[in-house]
Parts: structure tokens; sequence; C-alpha cells
């Protein structure tokens, strides 16, 4: 197995759902590759890619964005994970979470789904949890709005504003993870609140 990071973003394809809630994790590696200097290549496990060293001397690095729909998310980053030798303690999902809230960023490892059918098929793809997820706020649904049709809104004006700051703070809690590790990550990012 190899040193080399996978970090996948996810999302839906197409410009219908670009600026969605949903596809802040794809959000987050466009901000990612732009600090590379690189431009995402369409790769034969149905993802688009960019290979290359996140920072200088910094860990080598494969940004995948699969180019399928979210809930069939696992193909692809299994096909990659294979395809580049990496083994799921490698392996860091970018996705939304609406059990955050908006602006906020959380690190783990494992653990359940909480609802996402991208990392379930993920988990499903790779046969475990044990990979690594950055997880970014994106809000509770507001009233009675049904989970699925928040997501797939576009964020709301006022976040909109916050968006970039939010983006450049997620791709700076990616190279944190692979620069420090989880626990500093974690410390980083997390605000210390009793009981945490």
């Amino acid at each position: 197995m190899t040193d080399t990071w996978l970090i996948v973003g996810l999302g839906n394809p197409g410009p219908q759902y670009q600026g969605n809630r949903h596809n802040v994790g794809q959000m987050v590696l466009d901000e990612l590759a732009g600090r590379m200097g690189s431009g995402f290549k369409t790769h034969k496990a149905r993802a688009q890619v960019v290979e290359g060293r996140l920072g200088i001397g910094g860990p080598r690095v494969v940004l995948a964005k699969p180019i399928t729909y979210m809930n069939v998310s696992g193909g692809p980053v299994s096909a990659l994970a294979n395809f580049y030798g990496i083994a799921a303690d490698h392996v860091v999902a970018v996705h939304d979470e609406i059990d955050i809230p908006f602006n906020t960023i959380k690190l783990k490892i494992g653990g359940g789904e909480g609802g996402h059918n991208g990392l379930r098929d993920i988990s499903k793809a790779l046969a475990t949890k044990d990979y690594l997820r950055v997880r970014v706020g994106v809000g509770r649904p507001p009233g009675r709005m049904d989970t699925a049709d928040f997501v797939l809104r576009d964020f709301a004006s006022a976040e909109r504003k916050e968006l970039p700051f939010l983006l450049d703070d997620a791709a700076d809690a990616v190279e944190a993870l692979l620069r420090d590790g989880l626990t500093a990550a974690q410390q980083k990012y997390h605000p210390a609140k009793a009981g945490q």
C-alpha cells in the first residue's frame, strides 16, 4: 500500500446541482485543486481526479469527485482506492452534514452515516466504516421541510456570503488532517464545549 491519500468530495453531477448544499464536498475539492494549481481530469473509475502534492513537500494526494450520483459514490471510491493502492484508513470523504450548524467543520473516523446515502454506499463498497470524514455543516432544514429537499437546494443568500470562508476552512481542515493527524486536527476545528 502507498502513502497516498484519496480525498473524495461528495456531490451530484451536472450544473443543476453545483450550488446545492449536498455538493459542498465537491466545492471543497475545487478549493484544494485551486491550491494545487491543477484542474480535474476524467478517470476511468467514473470520477474526475487531480493527482499531486498538497502544499510544498506535503502529502501525495488524489482528489476525486465521483461523476455518479451521490447515493452510488461507493463504486468510484472503491475503484480509485484499488487503482492507486490506497487503504481505507487513507480515504477521506468530504461531505455535507445536516447534524452540525452551517459554518462548522468536524472531523472523525468511522461511526455511523447519519442517514447520508453517499457515506452509506462508500462504507458498503469499501467493506468498512473506518475511513476519515470531513463533515461540513450545512444546518438543519427549516420547519418541516424534507431533508432531501433541503440538501438539494442552493445555499441561501446570507449563507452564500459566508460560503467562501467555510470552503477555505474546510480545505484547511483537510490539510491539517493529513499533516497533523486526526486528534490534532479535531482539537483545532472542534469548538471546546462542556461535555464534548
